[in-house]
């Protein structure tokens, strides 16, 4: 009978990149490609911004982390989350928005000059590579599993290709239409799999199910432990997650062009603003759903370690139930809704990652603005390319283990607080020219890079010293410290710039800092 589970999920890819197709249109220009024209409705760009952030690392590791002891502590992370979004929708998306930009970097670009717009870009698409590539392994765990039930051993490396390959089809033809209106469908498969995993196992445990897993912790939501080491070292420490975890969606929400793209694909600014602080509302709400799972695993499997269940590792555990737990075809539908995640987050990391390299890398190379057709087609090889180049990454990920969405975070840590410092540098030191910026970005990643490699903090567990990393949500604000130290510093050995006052042709303000402080001046 698993034969029908086959079915379900063949159909489903087929279906998904019909209806992306459909739905998306014939794509004209390479704005079009990019940012729809900036035509889609708010709603629907928020939940491409969930879609786009969740992936298989939440929907496989998050139950994996409740069941294990971390309860609902990523509930407590994404309240910090959604502070981090309203300060993204209030201060940056209005910078975005009024510049007219495709990319986020285009900021940078304007403020301090091309060097630091195609070095921020670099980055991102380097960062990317690597989360992507851990995002994409994490996505042929499940359907490894699915295989191996009929007898059909593929290697990580042939799913992650043809997992690859299956999602460039919609990304490669439709553009950024056609990964946000997938996006919103696959969103509501995998979150409806959840809700249906979760009234499953309530049927199983019943009441007293609930309740032992309420006694056993698997229900907490606050880390109170306020020890310094504790507050330093755990993602999940109250201190760590609030504040640390707002700073982190600062940098992931605002600038990283992945979240950032969809966005601009808004009709306006209160839409961008409205998709942006909705997008945490329903990253809040999937959380709590996915950790729901967990725990009510943790009774299903009366407590048993991963070990004694003949899983690897955590992030076995919730594929491993929609296989054997659950009756055929809706197991089926459970592991499409697996792959929308994947290909969803997938998807979305092709069309900005070839979105950053046109718009800021290539672009800058040309004297004269190439015509709309070149652009296009340049938009669309690029796509290609990393999707080669993606997969190359993924396959480098396969033998990895552990809990693969903190690994992810701990990615983002060497680059975010770069990114994010770069913009809040050209933010709040006006006398900052591009020579300050460059140097700030540099030495930022450098010191990231050793800090995220080198730095350990001596946590006791169990009466023994174990050395342990910084909190993935500390090494944005260290990063972002970092650069407005360094950058404020440089701006010192210098004069201010002189900005021209005149405004260009029709009365607008031109390019450089003068368009980026009209800009500002309107928040």
């Amino acid at each position: 009978m698993r034969q029908l589970d086959l079915v379900v999920v063949v159909v489903y890819l087929v279906a998904i990149a019909a209806i992306g197709l459909r739905l998306a249109g014939r794509q004209r220009t390479a704005k079009d490609y990019f940012v729809g024209e900036g035509h889609m409705p708010w709603w629907t760009v928020s939940f491409s911004v969930v879609a786009t952030e969740t992936s298989v690392l939440t929907v496989i590791s998050v139950p994996g982390g409740a069941y294990s002891g971390q309860g609902f502590g990523n509930v407590e992370l994404a309240l910090g989350y959604v502070i981090g979004r309203v300060v993204v929708a209030t201060v940056l998306i209005p910078l975005y928005k009024r510049g007219g930009f495709v990319s986020a970097y285009q900021y940078l670009g304007d403020r301090f000059g091309l060097k630091l717009q195609g070095l921020a870009s670099v980055t991102f698409v380097f960062t990317r590579l690597l989360a992507e590539g851990v995002r994409l392994f994490a996505s042929a765990i499940p359907i490894k599993l699915l295989l191996d039930e009929f007898g059909v051993h593929a290697s990580y490396r042939a799913i992650i290709i043809v997992l690859t390959v299956i999602t460039v089809v919609y990304t490669y033809l439709g553009g950024i239409k056609a990964v946000i209106w997938t996006d919103a469908i696959q969103m509501g498969l995998y979150l409806g799999g959840a809700v249906l995993a979760i009234a499953v196992l309530s049927g199983h445990v019943g009441g007293d199910g609930f309740s032992r897993a309420l006694h056993a912790g698997r229900f907490k939501l606050f880390d109170t432990d306020f020890a310094p080491a504790h507050i330093l070292t755990s993602p999940f420490a109250l201190p760590t997650a609030i504040i640390g975890g707002a700073i982190f969606a600062m940098a992931s929400h605002g600038s990283d062009q992945l979240i950032v793209q969809r966005i601009l694909a808004t009709r306006s600014l209160r839409d961008g603003q409205k998709a942006m602080i909705a997008s945490g509302v329903f990253v809040t709400f999937q959380f709590a759903a996915f950790s729901l799972v967990g725990a009510l695993l943790w009774s299903y499997n009366g407590g048993k370690g991963f070990k004694d269940l003949g899983l690897a590792s955590s992030d076995n555990l919730y594929p491993n139930f929609i296989l054997h737990g659950l009756p055929v075809v809706v197991s089926g539908l459970l592991v499409a809704g697996i792959l929308g995640a994947a290909m969803g987050s997938l998807s979305s990391a092709l069309n900005s990652m070839s979105n950053s390299t046109v718009a800021d890398i290539i672009h800058s190379f040309f004297r004269s603005t190439p015509s709309e057709e070149f652009l296009l087609r340049l938009a669309r090889v690029m796509t290609l390319v990393w999707a080669v180049l993606m997969a190359v990454f993924a396959c480098a990920f396969s033998t990895s283990t552990g809990n693969v969405y903190l690994t992810g975070l701990t990615i983002a840590g060497y680059t975010y607080g770069a990114l994010l410092g770069a913009f809040l540098l050209g933010r709040t030191v006006r006398r900052a020219n591009e020579i300050d910026s460059v140097v700030a970005f540099l030495v930022t990643v450098g010191v990231m890079t050793y800090i995220v490699r080198s730095v350990k903090i001596d946590v006791t567990v169990a009466g023994a010293t174990v050395p342990t990393a910084i909190a993935a949500q500390w090494l944005v604000p260290i990063g972002v410290v970092i650069t407005l130290a360094v950058g404020g510093l440089t701006s010192l050995s210098h004069r201010a710039p002189v900005t021209a006052k005149a405004p260009a042709v029709g009365g607008e303000p031109g390019p450089g800092p003068d368009r980026v402080a009209a800009a500002a001046d309107q928040d």
